[in-house]
């Protein structure tokens, strides 16, 4: 595992405090100074039980988190932290896998992490993935006039990729955000799983797989329909793709009050 430092744009960096949670100590101490190297404020947890403690003190942008841990797992423990109410649960999470272990990938998704990256890996990989993560998580965005859509008793937020219901804050990892960002940009239309499944990373467009796609739309389902079996909003098209029905659409001048 080389340490030459790899740049990524230094709005991704400043300020931006990153938790390293791994039991193996040669990896956590790379890391640590290597995200240092990088710009990044970093603290290290040799398990679950360290990094919670961490996460009780401390508000964090984003965490790197080994998969096999003694203990809590790691997929138990991003599964932990999604139910959390505290801060915690809103940060972003990039799993770090055995490679070829397809398994604790779809794991992984399952339990709310954002992106996986497979061991061994290249320290810039690293880097270009965290660096997507957090542009994910707080770009902001003012797309073809709509800012938000409606349906049901939710509101989804396109420029800050929030879900609310009744007002109140619903989670969403950034795939998930990204996902249904795609599909209020075509409501009502059939969103093929293969456009669903790209994603940019440092400026190139990536497949996540069209199997991570149907994982991510399963747990979608799961904070938005009352009826998983029979839902309403998020639709499967057989052989075809996936369809977001919506109530409204909301743009600029809808929020401020102002019909055009």
């Amino acid at each position: 595992m080389s340490l030459a430092v790899a740049a990524s744009p230094e709005e991704d960096r400043a300020r931006r405090h990153i938790l390293v949670v791994d039991d193996d100590k040669r990896i956590r101490t790379l890391l640590t100074r290597y995200l240092a190297a990088e710009g990044y404020i970093v603290s290290a947890a040799a398990d679950a039980e360290q990094a919670t403690a961490l996460l009780g003190d401390m508000e964090f942008d984003l965490i790197v988190l080994d998969v096999m841990m003694p203990g809590e797992s790691g997929v138990q423990f991003a599964q932990r932290l999604r139910r959390d109410p505290g801060q915690s649960r809103t940060a972003p999470i990039l799993m770090l896998t055995a490679l070829g272990e397809t398994r604790d990938r779809l794991d992984g998704l399952e339990a709310g992490v954002d992106d996986y990256l497979a061991k061994p890996f290249e320290p810039r990989e690293l880097s270009l993935r965290i660096a997507a993560i957090l542009r994910r998580a707080s770009r902001p965005a003012r797309l073809c006039g709509v800012t938000a859509v409606r349906f049901g008793a939710f509101v989804f937020d396109l420029e800050k990729g929030r879900l609310l219901e009744h007002d109140k804050f619903v989670h969403l990892t950034t795939r998930e955000s990204e996902i249904l960002t795609a599909l209020s940009l075509e409501a009502g239309a059939i969103v093929p799983r293969q456009r669903l499944a790209r994603r940019a990373v440092d400026g190139k467009v990536e497949s996540a797989g069209e199997r991570s796609v149907d994982v991510e739309i399963a747990r979608l389902r799961r904070k938005i329909e009352r009826d998983e079996d029979g839902p309403r909003h998020l639709q499967t098209i057989r052989g075809r793709g996936y369809r977001l029905w919506v109530d409204e659409m909301i743009g600029e001048d809808e929020e401020n009050g102002s019909k055009p």
